[in-house]
Order: C-alpha cells, then structure tokens, then sequence
C-alpha cells in the first residue's frame, strides 16, 4: 500500500518544520550561555553602574548562580578535604588560648603558623610550631586541634596554641580553655604548661 503524495508532502514539512524548531532552540540556548558567560565575566560593572538599572544587575545575579549550579555539577569532588583543612601546617591560622601580653592583645589578623617542628609537616597536640604575629615571630605548643584524632581524644572548634620561650617554659601564667587529658601521658616535659592550666577534658 502506497502512501499518497498529500500525506508524504505533508510529513516532510512536519519533519521540516520539527527540524527548524530545534535549530532555533539550540541557537537561542548559546545566546544564553554566552550572555550569562559575559555578564559573569563582568559581574560587578552591571551592579555598580546606575544607569543600566537593576534588570541587568537582576539578569547577572541569576546568570552568575546559574553558572556556580552547574560548575558544582559538573566539578563534583569524589573525595573529602575536611580532614586536611583542618590539620595544622604551614599558613594555618591559629588560636592563642593563655593570658601573655603578646597573646591577649587584639590583632588584625590572627596568628599564623609558618614552620611546624615535625618530620611530614603536620601539627598535632603537643608537637612545637613557629607562628607569625603581630609583625614577628614567637614559638608555641599545639594544645588543641579541629583534625580528627585518636579514640576518645577531645576535637576543638579551634586549633588552639600556648605561647612559649625558646627553653620551653610558657610565657603567660594562665591557661584560658580546657587542655587535653592525654596531654599528661605524652613524653615530654610539659609540667609547667599544665600547671597553669585550669581545667581538664
């Protein structure tokens, strides 16, 4: 059975017209994209300039989240980085948690560690570090970290340190949070630092 040359005519401008409908959809898409791609690209020039009103400041912000939605899609990391944010190595800012002059003062920015006195670089309780702050540089012990650690050892919400002298001793005379318990038990001399501590977890 033959189809009639009515109905082959009118599929092919069905199929025709389907055709250019795609065409048209797909080029209006990479308009889209490439606007949203020039407007990220110049994000803050839209909300700064007055004159363009707030539609082009409207447009940028959804382009701009559009965009941050689909690089989290597509730059999904497979793997966790909590753990290493959180040890303490070089250029971590820390906590000073005694009551030394050097400590107590208010600063800027909070203290940083620029040497760590370990063999792989990484800080943990009772380890030795060299920080940067208030415009120079002093020792200090690690007595509290954020990183994961052994079984019933205490994580804090800090990485906190106690500033000392180059022979060890602390250089304040009070201890203002809890140190670790296990503190105790680690080789070392560390009695006069927990002298002056005041509590315990």
């Amino acid at each position: 059975m033959h189809a009639s040359p009515a109905n082959l005519f009118s599929s092919l401008v069905f199929s025709s017209l389907l055709l250019s409908c795609l065409v048209l959809s797909c080029l209006v898409l990479s308009c889209l994209l490439l606007s949203c791609l020039l407007l990220s690209s110049h994000k803050v020039q839209p909300l700064r300039n007055s004159n363009k009103g707030p539609s082009m400041a409207l447009i940028s912000r959804s382009c701009s989240g559009f965009l941050a939605q689909l690089s989290s899609l597509t730059h999904h990391k497979a793997f966790s980085v909590s753990a290493a944010t959180a040890a303490i190595q070089k250029m971590t800012r820390v906590r000073v948690v005694d009551n030394s002059p050097l400590g107590s003062t208010p600063w800027h920015r909070a203290p940083r560690v620029i040497h760590v006195y370990t063999k792989n670089g990484v800080g943990k309780v009772g380890d030795r570090v060299l920080l940067a702050i208030k415009g120079g540089k002093k020792k200090a012990l690690i007595v509290g970290h954020k990183m994961p650690g052994k079984r019933m050892n205490p994580r804090f919400d800090s990485n906190n340190v106690v500033l000392i002298e180059d022979n060890g001793n602390p250089t304040g005379t009070r201890i203002k949070v809890p140190l670790p318990t296990h503190l105790r038990e680690m080789e070392g001399d560390y009695s006069k630092l927990l002298a002056i501590a005041s509590r315990f977890v």
